[in-house]
């Protein structure tokens, strides 16, 4: 297996499908479930979002979104469990992309949503992107790498309209540079945030971009799993990392799971 420059293993290639089935193939061995384990502290975000900004139907931007799975989960109800079983169980693979998106949009406009909420997902994979709008998870989409570049004044009209942020996973690839940048477009009304990052990548950089930007940052108590490592080799790159770092990763990484933590910032008042 081919690792990056953090010593995780490389799964660009699950990103870039057409559709999510290498996705969720890839990551139910792994035992990938963070976004399950999010799902509740962003729910109660956007709640006291709303009812502190008196905005009844919230945009919550989704950094490095994917396929739409924070959305399927936040707006839509569905469960880690139920989208393995739809893009991974026995007859997914006999399923055309069409197929896939049919049934996907059933599932969109079989109710009521669960949480009323506006999901725009920014990503640098158009599949992806392409396929979470097709089915309707996504309400809009910003295709953009804002680690590489300042966003297009398109781009900068769609992030204005964030008022809450997250990500389940990115932080650590994705820098205070998209931050940073996402803050900018959003000056006349700052967005909460709420970002879940591996113990691996210092939080530091991003609270001080944003500390700067004129924000507070907490870290709410206890730590996430968000998957098993995939082999002996992760799991020992992951451990000289931590132990750079000074982290301490008795009885969790040493046991063979990537852990997160979760910092919720707001702009200070």
């Amino acid at each position: 297996m081919r690792v990056d420059t953090t010593g995780k293993i490389s799964l660009d290639h699950i990103y870039t499908r057409p559709d999510p089935r290498a996705y969720f193939s890839t990551l139910r061995d792994l035992d990938y479930n963070i976004p399950e384990l999010a799902k509740p502290h962003f729910l109660r975000l956007i709640a006291e979002y709303r009812e502190a900004r008196r905005v009844a139907v919230p945009t919550v931007l989704d950094i490095g979104c994917s396929y739409g799975i924070n959305a399927a989960l936040v707006k839509h109800g569905a469960t880690m469990a139920e989208l393995y079983d739809r893009y991974s169980g026995r007859d997914a693979h006999r399923r055309t992309r069409a197929e896939l998106l049919a049934r996907d949009r059933e599932l969109v406009r079989s109710g009521e949503p669960a949480n009323r909420v506006r999901f725009l997902g920014l990503d640098a994979s158009d599949g992806a992107l392409s396929y979470a709008l097709e089915a309707g998870f996504l309400d809009g989409a910003v295709h953009a790498d804002l680690e590489s570049g300042e966003p297009t004044g398109e781009q900068r009209a769609q992030l204005a309209a964030t008022d809450v942020v997250i990500s389940t996973g990115c932080l650590g690839y994705v820098t205070e540079r998209t931050i940073s940048r996402i803050v900018g477009a959003c000056a006349a009304r700052p967005p909460w945030m709420a970002h879940f990052i591996l113990r691996m990548f210092p939080f530091d950089p991003i609270a001080d971009a944003l500390a700067a930007a004129g924000y507070e940052t907490v870290r709410r108590d206890g730590l996430f799993r968000q998957r098993r490592f995939a082999t002996p080799e992760e799991q020992a790159s992951v451990l000289e990392r931590l132990a750079e770092l000074g982290v301490d990763p008795s009885g969790l990484e040493t046991g063979g799971w990537y852990y997160a933590q979760l910092y919720i910032s707001r702009p200070r008042g």
